[in-house]
C-alpha cells in the first residue's frame, strides 16, 4: 500500500527527476539536422567551385543565384561568409552532424546525460546567436539573401527552441522555463518566423522576385 501510495503521491524529489526527450522529438531534432546539414553541404561544394572558377579566371553562378538580391554567390564571397578563416557552412556540416547523431539516439530510446544535453545547449546557444548575426549581416550590410543560408536559419530556430527545451526538462523540469516551452514552443517558432519574414520584407519588399 505504501508503495501504491508513493507512485501516486510522489515527492519533491521524484517530482523532480529529468525526463528523457520523446522518441519523437529525437525524430523532429535528427530531420532538421539533416535538412541543415544538407544546406550546408550545398553551400559548402558551391564555394569550393567557385574558388575553383576563380583560380581559373572563370565565372561562377551558383545553383541558388536568383537574381541580384536573391544570390548565394553575392553571399558567401563576403568576409561575413568567413568569420573564423574559413567559410561559415563547415561550422554547419560540423554541428549538424553532431546534432543529427544525438537526434538519431534520442530517437532510439537512447538517454542522454546531463553534461551531454548541456554542450548542446551551448552549441544551440552558439548557433542561434550566429545565425541571427549572419541575418542582420544579410538584411542590412550585404544587402542581399542566400537561400540555402536561408534554410539553416529555418531549422535553427526550431532546433534552438526544441533544445532549450530538452535543457530546462533535464536542469528544472517542471520549472516556468520548461512549462513555457512545453505549452507554446510551436507558438513560439512560429512568431519567430514571422519576425524574420517581416524584416526581410521591410527590408527587401518586391525586389525579392524582381
Amino acid at each position: 500500500m505504501t508503495d501504491q501510495l508513493d507512485h501516486l503521491d510522489p515527492t519533491p524529489e521524484t517530482a523532480a527527476r529529468p525526463v528523457a526527450p520523446t522518441p519523437g522529438e529525437g525524430i523532429l531534432v535528427g530531420v532538421l539536422a539533416a535538412v541543415g546539414l544538407l544546406a550546408a553541404g550545398i553551400l559548402t561544394y558551391d564555394k569550393v567551385e567557385s574558388l575553383k572558377a576563380q583560380a581559373a579566371g572563370e565565372s561562377f553562378t551558383a545553383s541558388c543565384d536568383v537574381n541580384a538580391f536573391v544570390a548565394c554567390s553575392g553571399v558567401f564571397n563576403t568576409p561575413q561568409a568567413e568569420v573564423f578563416g574559413f567559410p561559415n557552412p563547415l561550422i554547419g556540416i560540423a554541428g549538424f552532424a553532431v546534432v543529427l547523431t544525438l537526434g538519431v539516439l534520442v530517437a532510439a530510446r537512447v538517454a542522454l546525460p546531463r553534461f551531454v544535453v548541456g554542450g548542446l545547449f551551448a552549441g544551440a546557444v552558439f548557433g542561434i546567436g550566429f545565425v541571427t548575426w549572419l541575418q542582420y549581416q544579410s538584411f542590412y550590410e550585404i544587402g542581399r539573401l542566400c537561400p540555402y543560408c536561408m534554410v539553416v536559419w529555418a531549422v535553427m530556430i526550431p532546433l534552438f527552441v526544441v533544445i532549450t527545451r530538452w535543457f530546462a526538462q533535464q536542469v528544472a523540469p517542471g520549472g516556468a522555463v520548461h512549462r513555457f516551452l512545453s505549452d507554446w514552443s510551436l507558438l513560439v517558432v512560429l512568431l519567430w518566423y514571422v519576425a524574420v519574414g517581416a524584416a526581410i520584407w521591410f527590408q527587401f519588399g518586391t525586389t525579392l522576385w524582381a
